[in-house]
C-alpha cells in the first residue's frame, strides 16, 4: 500500500479476511524516485494506489512484471495507464467514495481567506499584534462558481446560508440547471470573474479545462477577489497564478491542489503571504478513508477468488 501518509490503512478496514493469503506492507513515505519505487514493489503481486499521488504509467508497469493487481482508492485515476495495463495483464480495480461531496474544505480555504485566520491565529500564538486586519463580510458578496455539479451545487446552498449572492458557470450550464440550485448563470467565464467576489473551482481535469484560468482570467478578477481550489491544481495555470500573487492581481488563493504533490520545500508557493494552502486534504476524512480500504480488501480478496470486482479495464 502507497502513500499511507497517516498510517490509517491497516487500522481503518479489518484485513483479517486476508490472511494467510497476502503479506501487506504499507508505505507511509511518498516514494518519488522511479527507481526506489521500482525496487521496493519488485516482489509485489498487488498494490493499493491513494488517489494520484503515485502514477502508474506505461513505463512503471512495465518495469513491474510481477504485478497482477492494481487497486486505486476511488473509481477514476488519470494518472493510470489503463490500456497499458490491460497490455500487460494487470487487473485495475477500483473503490467506492463517500456519498456525500466534501465541501468542508473549500469553505475552511474561503473562510479562512476571508477573515485572516491564518495571520491572526499565528499573531495571537506568538505574542504579536491583537487585531493586525480587517476581514470581508460574506454577506452580499458574491461568489462565483466554475462548475456546478454535486460538489459545486453544495457549496451554493452553504453560500445561500451565508446570505451571498451565487453566479455560477460552466460550458454545458445551463439556465435551467442553475435556477434550480437558486443561483444565476453567468454570461460566460469572464462576465463570472467580474463580477466575483470568491470564486471556487468545482471542475473535472480534462483536455478542456487544463489551464482554464490563465492570465487573462486571472487578470479579468477583481483585486480584491480570492480565488479557491480544491478541484485540480492544473485548470490554473501555475505560471500566471504565481503572477497574479505577487503582482496584486487578486487578494490571495486557498489552495488544496498543486502540480506536484506533496510540494517540494523550496516551492514559492510555500512563502507567499496570500496564500493558504493545505496538502490536498479534501478527500482525506474519516468516512472516506474507511470506504477506501475497506472496499480494497474487498477487491483483493475477490481478485485472489478469481472475480474480480469494480473493475475499471
Amino acid at each position: 500500500m502507497l502513500d499511507d501518509y497517516q498510517g490509517a490503512a491497516l487500522t481503518l478496514a479489518d484485513w483479517s479476511a486476508l490472511d494467510g493469503r497476502v503479506e501487506v506492507r504499507a508505505f507511509r513515505e511518498h516514494i518519488a524516485d522511479r527507481d526506489k519505487l521500482v525496487a521496493e514493489l519488485a516482489d509485489c503481486e498487488i498494490v493499493v494506489a491513494m488517489r494520484e499521488r503515485t502514477p502508474f504509467d506505461a513505463d512503471l508497469l512495465s518495469r513491474l512484471p510481477r504485478l497482477r493487481l492494481l487497486v486505486t482508492t476511488g473509481m477514476r485515476n488519470a494518472s493510470i495507464d489503463l490500456a497499458a495495463a490491460t497490455a500487460q495483464g494487470v487487473t485495475v480495480c477500483g473503490t467506492a467514495s463517500s456519498s456525500t461531496p466534501p465541501v468542508e474544505l473549500t469553505w475552511a480555504l474561503l473562510l479562512g481567506l476571508a477573515r485572516h485566520v491564518t495571520t491572526e491565529s499565528r499573531a495571537l500564538r506568538e505574542g504579536g499584534p491583537w487585531q493586525s486586519t480587517v476581514g470581508q463580510d460574506l454577506h452580499g458578496r458574491t461568489l462565483g462558481l466554475l462548475g456546478l455539479g454535486k460538489i459545486g451545487s453544495r457549496v451554493a446552498r452553504v453560500a445561500t446560508a451565508f446570505g451571498m449572492e451565487v453566479v455560477a458557470w460552466s460550458r454545458h450550464l445551463t439556465a435551467e440547471r442553475a435556477a434550480e440550485e437558486g443561483v444565476q448563470l453567468a454570461d460566460g467565464k469572464a462576465d463570472l470573474l467580474r463580477r466575483s467576489d470568491f470564486v471556487s473551482v468545482h471542475l473535472v481535469l480534462s483536455d478542456r479545462t487544463r489551464g482554464l484560468l490563465g492570465e487573462p482570467e486571472l487578470r479579468a478578477m477583481r483585486p480584491h477577489a480570492f480565488l479557491v481550489n480544491t478541484s485540480r491544481a492544473a485548470i490554473v495555470d501555475r505560471a500566471a497564478l504565481l503572477r497574479a500573487l505577487r503582482e496584486g492581481w487578486i487578494a490571495g488563493a486557498g489552495l488544496d491542489v498543486f502540480d506536484t504533490e506533496p510540494l517540494p520545500a523550496d516551492d514559492p508557493l510555500r512563502a507567499l503571504p496570500n496564500v493558504l494552502a493545505t496538502p490536498h486534504l479534501g478527500y482525506v476524512t474519516e468516512h472516506n478513508y474507511r470506504t477506501y480500504y475497506r472496499e480494497a480488501v474487498e477487491d483483493i480478496a475477490a481478485f485472489l477468488d478469481g472475480s474480480p470486482v469494480r473493475a475499471l479495464n
